[in-house]
């Protein structure tokens, strides 16, 4: 007994001393509050400002901000190289405090991100990072948050193998809102691992953010390759027209793929989807922002984040995600 309250008497010390740490830390912060308030952080997605998937993003961007006491402005690369460019080049050429982008070229952004973090302001990277992460010869940043999309695109084309008994020879169709772009061509080379490995093939096809342009261009591919075995789209817009595009075309095979939309997880609850890959974009944005903060504000150097993991939601999972689908999911 007399160890046991020597042992609840430290612990009790323990956490007297932890939460007496912490409130000196708040207060210390709260001492702060006006210089905090000056502090600007830039949030670049190169995607078109009408993609929903990046809801999420800005929730996670806007509550780090709230929450650290510092300002973050949101503009869109629009998809437009020279557009997120001059965006760049602005922040840095106006000072602004702390940078956060999307890197959907290895190349395009390298000059400005270095030409940044040369003139001491911090750059992360969220959500796409440039293919040699932070390896040489990559763009000039801290830390990357997101998901390795070659691992994670490797693991849905597994899991889409075993469960739909796929073979050699098999050809499966993985579109995609931008081909070109990193994230892109990440998980399509995860996927192909995963078929090559069985001899099978893939095609990628562009379809771009609209929803029924998507459509249409799924459904023509489909209609024209009535031999495809299987759908695995590589982005949000694509796997939320997955379903549809195979019932318009005619045809009865299985479909599964990246990202997270009321629709996406509608059609894995009714059996219609195998599964999707959970990237995590609201923490992409909440960690970016706040690990810029934190570097402004403490001197803390941002660490690399793999958002989501190899993580697939499945019939046995998805309830959960239904309900912070679009806010959060």
């Amino acid at each position: 007994m007399k160890f046991l309250t020597k042992f609840v008497t430290g612990a009790a010390v323990s956490s007297a001393l932890a939460l007496s740490f912490a409130a000196s830390a708040y207060a210390a912060d709260a001492d702060h509050k006006a210089d905090w308030a000056k502090i600007h952080i830039l949030l670049v997605p190169w995607s078109q400002s009408s993609n929903p998937f990046f809801e999420a993003v800005l929730n996670g961007a806007k509550d780090a901000a709230a929450q650290q006491g510092v300002n973050v402005d949101v503009q869109f690369g629009e998809e437009d190289q020279n557009r997120e460019k001059t965006i760049l080049e602005t922040a840095v050429a106006n000072k602004v405090d702390g940078i956060a982008v999307n890197i959907a070229d290895d190349n395009a952004y390298k000059e400005v991100m270095c030409k940044a973090m040369a003139s001491g302001i911090p750059v992360v990277t969220f959500n796409i990072d440039d293919s040699h992460h932070g390896a040489p010869g990559s763009s000039c940043r801290m830390a990357f948050m997101g998901q390795n999309f070659i691992a994670a695109g490797y693991v849905l084309g597994k899991r889409m193998i075993a469960e739909h008994h796929l073979k050699k020879g098999d050809k499966v169709f993985t579109p995609v809102e931008a081909p070109q772009a990193t994230y892109a061509v990440e998980r399509h080379a995860g996927v192909q691992k995963a078929l090559t490995e069985i001899g099978a093939t893939s095609e990628i096809l562009g379809v771009g953010n609209d929803h029924a342009q998507a459509l249409n261009l799924m459904t023509q591919y489909l209609i024209g390759h009535s031999d495809t075995a299987a759908v695995i789209g590589l982005g949000q817009t694509p796997t939320s027209q997955a379903v549809q595009s195979i019932k318009d075309a005619g045809l009865k095979i299985p479909a599964g793929g990246f990202d997270v939309s009321k629709e996406i997880l509608d059609d894995i609850k009714n059996g219609r989807l195998t599964a999707t890959v959970d990237q995590q974009p609201y923490s992409q944005g909440f960690f970016a922002v706040t690990q810029i903060a934190l570097n402004l504000k403490y001197g803390l150097y941002p660490s690399e984040m793999d958002t989501g993991g190899t993580g697939l939601i499945d019939k046995t999972n998805y309830q959960f995600a239904v309900k912070w689908a679009g806010p959060v999911r």
